[in-house]
């Protein structure tokens, strides 16, 4: 791409966007803004034990993410990339949270201004519950064991059911189930080559078919 743009990959655990997000940043020299998940004390502790910790690991990940989307209006102007959308902060917040929690994650949320850039493009790779799963088993973090199929399938329906209604950016959504970005250079190249055409509404792309809506 000759003009530089920020571009925001999302989808379920275990579906590929962190790989995405550093194959194009390697290809186009880009500013790469990684999802910290790792530095988050707490999400161990959710996976043993959703109920207890479901709070303090969404509070987490709001300050982490949050003090990283506060650095990206000094990146504009180059290539970014990024492996996730600041908006799933607060999707999973609704998933994982009772009522009462979520008001109280909402009222720290509300705080934290001005809003993150909106991205030039964000790109939704889709993958159904027993793929996520088996990718998520041959990675093997230890933290990760836990998961269970039905878990996947609440975050796969949440994600859809976002991003049937998103309206915020131009948007790319990819079955990623029989694309190897990660190992394919030429998938890497034909998937770039959609990123550059798509510059408004929605586009569903696939190993054999492309198309605009």
């Amino acid at each position: 791409m000759s003009e530089a743009r920020y571009l925001a990959i999302e989808g379920p655990i275990g579906v590929g966007a962190t790989s995405l997000a550093k194959g194009i940043a390697r290809r186009l020299n880009s500013e790469l803004v990684l999802d910290q998940v790792e530095k988050n004390p707490f999400l161990r502790l959710f996976y043993q034990d959703p109920a207890r910790y479901a709070l303090p690991t969404q509070l987490g990940f709001l300050r982490i993410r949050w003090q990283q989307q506060r650095k990206i209006p000094e990146m504009l102007g180059r290539h970014i990339v990024s492996d996730y959308l600041f908006a799933r902060d607060a999707l999973f917040a609704r998933m994982t949270l009772t009522d009462e929690e979520f008001d109280l994650y909402s009222y720290y949320a509300s705080l934290l201004k001005p809003a993150p850039p909106k991205p030039d493009l964000v790109i939704y790779l889709q993958a159904n519950p027993e793929i996520l799963m088996e990718r998520i088993t041959k990675r093997g973090r230890d933290y990760e064991r836990g998961i269970e199929l039905s878990y996947l399938q609440q975050v796969v329906d949440m994600y859809n059911q976002f991003f049937f209604h998103y309206k915020e950016t131009p948007l790319l959504v990819i079955n990623t189930a029989e694309i190897d970005f990660v190992h394919d250079s030429a998938d890497l190249t034909y998937l770039l080559e959609e990123v550059d055409r798509s510059r408004a509404g929605t586009r569903y792309y696939s190993a054999t078919k492309q198309s605009t809506s």
